[in-house]
């Protein structure tokens, strides 16, 4: 495969960087020792190309990092240009989710945070638009003073992601080495400003859990600390941070008021659930659990209802889910798109400005991927070629 930038312009390398070494593994999900394995370096020799004890690794083992972990060989021995303000990141499942695979989608957000400080230097972004929470306020109480901030009034949301991105944060659904990744929140700055990244896995595809987990990280946006260590926290502490963000997604969702006088009238008939789903896109089990968390039904009924999902076979793939759709994030997409069509720049031309100007090196298919952009958005559309023309004949 060949470099995105031609290795004749890499002429101001001081040293190789083991840092980018150690990112390319994770992001390819290899241990230093499969990595050594693969292409017959010591493992020790490995850890200390990435803790930058060695830094002059011969050319010929630059270029098996490159082919192996497929990466440009200049990404191996570019300095970082762009620092990235370390930010804490919540998942939804960090508790049952691998460290590796949190580390490497980790990896690939700060990448996301770079290029969006790029396009931000040629496009308007909206501004983030959230309200002040005060602090010590219920989920509840947040979940209401977003929608009155949003002027949502108390009705169903449609379009939870457009929703988002017109009020400045960043959606973007993301592959995953693993299904145990369902979304992520992350605080990105750039230039003055600071806006959220909200992620999602691709693995899910209907409205109601995608709306879910969005509103879930706006919980974590709007009541949580952005500098938590939450490798350090206990295991119950996270268990709060958790509940209390998916107490703001049922009360943001499913507001109190509406929400209760139409559940009220066959709250404990499982049917009934199914159309409200139609209307409302948020999961059976989910309003299930709203109506009892609002008093509308006993525990008992609660734990019925739940029977007869799992009775059903309903639990995990409910009635509708292959049918309720919501939009897909756009914003990256259009923003690309839109320097491509007012020629800002060519495909080949961003590549270089990002690697030239903001020190990232990386493949267009690792850009789409990270951005969700459609694979091939990087191909060059109009090829250049010599013109030969019919010779005129006397």
């Amino acid at each position: 495969m060949e470099n995105v930038i031609p290795f004749e312009k890499i002429t101001s390398v001081k040293h190789f960087n083991g840092e980018r070494l150690k990112i390319a593994r994770i992001w390819r999900g290899y241990s230093a020792k499969q990595l050594s394995d693969m292409i017959g370096v010591n493992r020790q020799t490995i850890s200390m190309y990435e803790n930058g004890k060695l830094d002059r690794p011969e050319f010929t083992t630059i270029q098996k990092f490159s082919e192996t972990l497929q990466f440009p060989i200049k990404f191996f021995l570019e300095d970082v240009k762009v620092e990235v303000e370390k930010s804490t990141t919540y998942f939804r499942s960090l508790l049952t989710t691998n460290k590796k695979y949190r580390v490497e989608q980790e990896e690939k957000i700060n990448f996301i945070a770079v290029i969006f400080n790029m396009l931000n230097e040629y496009l308007e972004f909206e501004k983030l638009n959230l309200p002040h929470i005060p602090r010590n306020s219920t989920p509840q109480e947040a979940a209401e003073l977003l929608r009155n901030h949003w002027k949502l009034g108390n009705k169903p949301i449609e379009n939870i992601v457009y929703l988002a991105e017109a009020n400045g944060l960043i959606v973007t659904d993301f592959a995953t080495s693993t299904g145990d990744v369902d979304a992520f929140s992350h605080k990105i700055v750039y230039g003055q400003d600071e806006t959220y990244l909200i992620g999602y896995s691709q693995n899910k595809k209907t409205a109601a859990r995608i709306h879910f987990d969005i509103a879930h990280e706006l919980g974590h946006i709007l009541l949580h600390n952005w500098k938590e260590d939450l490798e350090s926290i206990e295991k119950e502490d996270f268990k709060d941070i958790e509940q209390e963000a998916h107490s703001f997604a049922a009360a943001f969702l499913l507001p109190e008021k509406e929400f209760a006088e139409e559940v009220k009238p066959y709250a404990t008939n499982l049917a009934y659930y199914v159309e409200l789903k139609k209307r409302w896109k948020v999961s059976i089990a989910a309003m299930v659990r709203r109506a009892k968390d609002l008093g509308i039904i006993t525990n008992d009924d609660y734990s019925k209802l739940m029977r007869n999902m799992q009775k059903q076979g309903i639990r995990k793939v409910e009635p509708l889910d292959d049918k309720l759709v919501t939009a897909e994030p756009s914003l990256l997409r259009q923003a690309v798109k839109i320097l491509f069509e007012q020629n800002v720049f060519t495909p080949s031309e961003f590549l270089e400005e990002l690697s030239s100007e903001y020190g990232l090196t990386i493949y267009p298919r690792d850009i789409e991927s990270i951005l969700g952009l459609k694979a091939g958005t990087f191909e060059e559309k109009k090829k250049k070629q010599v013109v030969v023309s019919v010779k005129k004949r006397e």
